[in-house]
């Protein structure tokens, strides 16, 4: 193993991890063990160990390195942050989906690029649950646009149901829209 190939191995273990603390940030019933955010913390998980099991049996001690105590906190704090957004504006799926195809990218060149056979073996089949994934959430992502494109429209015909009053007041002479001041 040489130095571009850790460098390599270390940014896909960094991102299979943010993308599980995504997953499990965006997961609003985490008793659900089927559920998608759940598959997808698993799928990073397993990849994350077997980057990490990797990079340990490597003989040079520096490149055995794992992240940090601050890279752990800043990557929860993070995924908290990312993940409290998303659910408020509706797009849990739309955020785990870029994020996964994000880690089908790293995944890919690792592949590509790795010399160990066994390596590649175990990456071909996270390529293939990562790809299963995929197609599940960007069915979920069409299905999710549809239903926030639907709750838009609905606010927004409440939206103007309430400024049509507020516009009638407008144009009203001050002693009827404010009785008190008519005295």
């Amino acid at each position: 193993m040489f130095d571009r190939e850790v460098v390599r191995l270390r940014r896909l273990r960094n991102t299979a991890l943010w993308c599980r603390a995504i997953a499990a940030r965006l997961d609003a019933r985490q008793t659900r063990r089927n559920s998608v955010f759940a598959r997808t913390q698993l799928c990073c998980w397993r990849l994350a160990r077997t980057v990490t099991g990797k990079l340990r049996a490597h003989p040079y001690p520096r490149y055995q390195r794992e992240p940090g105590a601050v890279h752990r906190a800043c990557t929860r704090g993070g995924a908290g942050f990312l993940g409290a957004i998303a659910r408020r504006r509706g797009r849990s799926l739309q955020i785990l989906a870029l994020e996964l195809q994000r880690v089908g990218r790293e995944l890919d060149d690792a592949r590509a690029l790795t010399l160990s056979k066994d390596l590649s073996d175990q990456f071909g089949r996270s390529q293939l649950e990562l790809r299963s994934l995929i197609k599940e959430l960007d069915s979920g992502v069409r299905n999710e646009a549809r239903t926030g494109a639907r709750t838009e429209a609905r606010n927004a015909t409440r939206h103007e149901a309430g400024a049509e009053p507020m516009a009638a007041q407008a144009e009203a002479p001050v002693g009827e829209s404010w009785p008190y001041l008519a005295l």
